[in-house]
């Protein structure tokens, strides 16, 4: 393969925000915990512990639901500033090993490792050396991937969860990807997945057999995507200065709001909440204002316009345009900006409520 001079270690923490829970109150560490929302409140699960996944409880699952499932189930609510600090002590980790480390997530990152001297130039070793000191100095437990590109770092990281780590050499790609499920493919989400299947393709080996054209055909602009990456092929670099494309907030209300007024009630408070964390981590400019609607019966819209300096006003605007869209009574309401591509770089990440581990 063209990639196989890089080495690049995807590291992924073992349920974050559950383990620095856990951490932090060594008497949850033996029951099913999980963080999230009050039941009684709408609330919904970010993450859980392995104890709790053994009951069906999984993230972005309703906390009434997961309560069902196991009715002895602990839900606290999260703290992300302790998840944050945790974070950081992970990235000066990271630091110590390479410069190249694009983060997806407090939690997650990729880390290019390739010509490093450290451990004798091994990138299972370093893999191996990081989630060491991740568990000796930050108090929790992570898992690593090694692969010779981001793909199938990410898919290695995944093989051997909790705590273990798996490599893929440029040599076992060829006879990884063939049998690897068409659902473990960046991208291929479970409608996508389940399109492949009825299309008679489980398995990339199935992928390998379909013309390019064809991909196309069915799927757009994604079918090169998958026609390379079903050959275990990805040639996206490491990025660490990844730029940030929105920076939103959005709240889901625990009764419905019936009308435009209540709406607008709610307004103000998104608004003081989006300025503060413009003013936190955003250096760039607006390029468009936006806003989120989810309706009661889950449909949901957005409205957008082109600003550079959303206020208040702009905000109210594009509420009371996109309203009327449905009749119905609000359950989510969200704000947002979306930045230009000729802008400077964003500094720092979005936090991210639900966890993928």
């Amino acid at each position: 393969m063209s990639s196989d001079a890089r080495k690049i270690i995807h590291i992924d923490c073992d349920c974050f925000y559950a383990s620095v829970e856990m951490r932090d109150e060594p008497a949850w560490r033996d029951i099913p915990l999980a963080v999230g929302g009050a039941a009684d409140r709408r609330g919904v699960i970010a993450t859980c512990n392995y104890l709790a996944r053994k009951f069906g409880v999984r993230s972005a699952m309703s906390t009434y639901k997961a309560m069902q499932l196991c009715p002895h189930l602990k839900v606290v609510p999260p703290d992300f500033a302790r998840y944050r600090a945790a974070s950081m002590q992970i990235r000066d980790i990271f630091a110590d090993f390479t410069d190249k480390i694009e983060p997806l997530s407090l939690d997650e990152a990729y880390l290019d490792v390739t010509g490093i001297d450290l451990c004798k130039g091994s990138a299972t070793l370093m893999a191996q050396a990081i989630r060491t000191r991740i568990e000796q100095e930050v108090g929790i437990t992570a898992s690593a991937g090694i692969g010779p590109n981001k793909l199938l770092a990410k898919i290695a990281s995944d093989w051997n969860k909790p705590n273990g780590q798996f490599v893929i050499r440029p040599e076992e790609v060829g006879e990884f990807i063939r049998t690897l499920p068409v659902a473990k493919l960046w991208g291929v989400g479970k409608v996508t997945a389940e399109r492949l299947h009825q299309l008679g393709a489980t398995t990339c080996a199935d992928l390998q057999a379909w013309p390019l054209t064809t991909l196309i055909d069915r799927f757009g602009k994604f079918g090169h995507q998958l026609y390379e990456q079903c050959r275990g092929i990805d040639k996206r670099q490491v990025a660490p200065h990844e730029r940030r494309k929105s920076l939103s907030v959005e709240y889901t209300y625990d009764q419905d709001l019936p009308d435009e007024a209540s709406c607008l009630e709610k307004l103000p408070a998104l608004y003081a909440d989006w300025q503060k964390r413009m003013q936190r981590s955003a250096t760039e400019l607006p390029h468009k204002a936006f806003v989120k609607i989810k309706y009661a019966d889950f449909t949901q819209t957005t409205m957008e316009c082109v600003c550079d300096a959303p206020d208040m006003a702009v905000f109210s605007r594009l509420l009371k345009q996109a309203l009327p869209r449905r009749q119905l009574a609000v359950r989510l309401l969200g704000i947002g900006a979306r930045f230009a591509d000729h802008e400077p770089v964003m500094q720092g990440e979005q936090l991210r409520l639900w966890e993928d581990d």
